[in-house]
């Protein structure tokens, strides 16, 4: 079996070949818009099918299941909790970035046995950044042990929606700002300490298994607005990414999401 090494080096490789060079090198003809603001460009097209066969060939039997062709088979998305052995796949997470010529984006996958994450690696080419993590194991950083760097401070938190922006829970939260716009680069920020906590609306496998998974492993806890940890089984609305689980408890009384 391909080891977490293998799987860092592929998108290490793929991100090479076919993502960077297009970094700010993109021409008109190579960004659609698949719903007003959603982009997807030729490096994510490209990317994802170098993945996908690669994935399948170190791991026959497993199933592959890649943010772009959710796009074309939608079915794909909800068939992971009951697979014996996936693996997700974000070939350019935060494309948005990406076509706007931001550094902030990433490479994402996640593999499960029987619905449960049970590693997960994000690579930031233009960073030069790798997290890896694996169940029971915790988070590396470049290869060495991550530890949260903790901050004394009123939970800090990150959110893409502007109505949130500068929001304090009543004093209980420091001012909410505004999130990267990429989980690749938001959920590394919380596992270094940059923010306390994520919330987000929109929920995809492929966007939020690899970076729940390290949460975890550090001691913190993703959850729906229910309370309820997070799976691949749950596609929204809404989750909360938090350092602590009493920063996530905190978060999901004050937020009132539904």
């Amino acid at each position: 079996m391909a080891s977490t090494q293998d799987v860092l080096d592929l998108m290490r490789q793929v991100a090479a070949e076919v993502i960077t060079p297009r970094f700010r090198a993109l021409s008109t003809g190579e960004v659609e818009q698949k719903t007003p603001g959603d982009y997807v460009t030729v490096a994510d097209r490209e990317a994802e099918v170098l993945l996908t066969r690669e994935l399948t060939r170190m791991f026959p039997d497993a199933v592959v299941v890649g943010e772009e062709a959710c796009f074309t088979n939608p079915s794909l998305e909800f068939s992971l909790p009951g697979t014996r052995h996936a693996f997700t796949v974000d070939p350019v997470d935060g494309t948005r970035n990406f076509v706007k010529g931001s550094p902030d984006h990433a490479v994402m996958i996640a593999e499960l046995v029987d619905g449960i994450t049970t590693r997960s690696w994000i690579w930031q080419p233009e960073h030069g950044d790798a997290y890896v993590a694996e169940r029971g194991a915790g988070v590396e950083l470049n290869g060495h042990v991550l530890v949260r760097d903790e901050q004394p401070r009123l939970p800090l938190g990150a959110t893409s929606k502007d109505s949130r922006h500068g929001f304090v829970g009543g004093g209980e939260l420091a001012p909410v700002v505004e999130s990267a716009w990429s989980c690749g680069i938001d959920y590394p920020y919380l596992l270094e300490g940059k923010v306390d906590y994520l919330v987000y609306k929109n929920v995809h496998p492929w966007d939020h298994l690899p970076g729940a998974l390290m949460v975890t492993e550090l001691g913190g806890a993703v959850r729906n607005f229910r309370g309820v940890d997070y799976t691949a089984a749950w596609t929204g609305p809404g989750v909360i990414a938090a350092a602590t689980p009493e920063i996530a408890e905190t978060v999901q009384r004050l937020w009132r999401e539904p």
